[in-house]
């Protein structure tokens, strides 16, 4: 057990916030080690929008739920794929760029989620806690409207940052066996994945209904199942396109 891994143990989601404030000096040590995060071909395909603006807090919060702690947080970050950057380098060459390729929307969606679990991590050991914001995915081209987000880059989450007044405890994860398997992927039983599920899912519901805020009632299987059988945010696949996503 190491300082870091002991922090990743003990991650939890933050929706309460102090008034102390986030000074600009941290933000940028943030964003600074954010960046040291991988990222394939060194491609840092993203952009980080710091959301200061009043009204297109309280609009984003609106949307993604509502959500109120993206008005209320010290600091409300929304982090973008981006490939822009690659095409003005690539155009800067005299060279046309290729747009619209499954694997480009791929690498910059991953190189979206690494920077921003960094920064995440990187706030934690410094005192502060945060949120991710899927929710933006509500009204992509709100967002994007919003905060003039071009063709070429899509609002993928957002984050709210601050210093916590609340400590909602760890959510448990599902059993080890269950994710890491040796060899093939069905290196675990399936006989093996039901009783770990069985077991995960009582463990899950003694938490719901023992937690200091939002009780609820209910299983990770039978939350699963209504994530499932739900039709989720069907206007993703246009809005990926307009924005000259995912074409071929």
């Amino acid at each position: 057990m190491t300082a870091v891994t002991d922090q990743l143990l003990r991650h939890n989601s933050i929706r309460k916030f102090t008034d102390r404030t986030v000074d600009d000096g941290t933000l940028r040590l943030l964003v600074d080690a954010a960046q040291c995060a991988s990222s394939s071909h060194n491609v840092q395909a993203y952009t980080i929008i710091q959301v200061n603006d009043k009204a297109n807090r309280a609009a984003i919060a609106k949307l993604a739920g509502p959500q109120v702690w993206v008005e209320q947080a010290p600091v409300f970050l929304v982090f973008c794929a981006d490939l822009t950057r690659l095409t003005r380098a690539t155009k800067k060459l005299g060279d046309a760029p290729e747009t619209g390729w499954a694997e480009q929307f791929i690498v910059a969606t991953v190189d979206t989620a690494l920077v921003a679990q960094n920064l995440l991590t990187a706030a934690e050991s410094m005192g502060l806690g945060g949120v991710f914001i899927g929710g933006i995915r509500n009204d992509p081209s709100k967002v994007s409207d919003l905060l003039n987000i071009p063709d070429q880059a899509y609002p993928v989450f957002g984050m709210c940052l601050g210093y916590p007044d609340q400590d909602p405890g760890t959510k448990p994860r599902l059993p080890r066996p269950v994710i890491l398997r040796q060899d093939t992927f069905d290196g675990t039983g399936q006989e093996d994945d039901e009783r770990n599920l069985n077991a995960y899912d009582q463990t899950l519901s003694d938490y719901y209904k023992t937690r200091g805020a939002n009780l609820k009632e209910t299983t990770w299987t039978r939350q699963m199942a209504q994530f499932m059988t739900a039709q989720t945010r069907p206007h993703m696949k246009s809005f990926l396109e307009k924005k000259g996503f995912f074409l071929k």
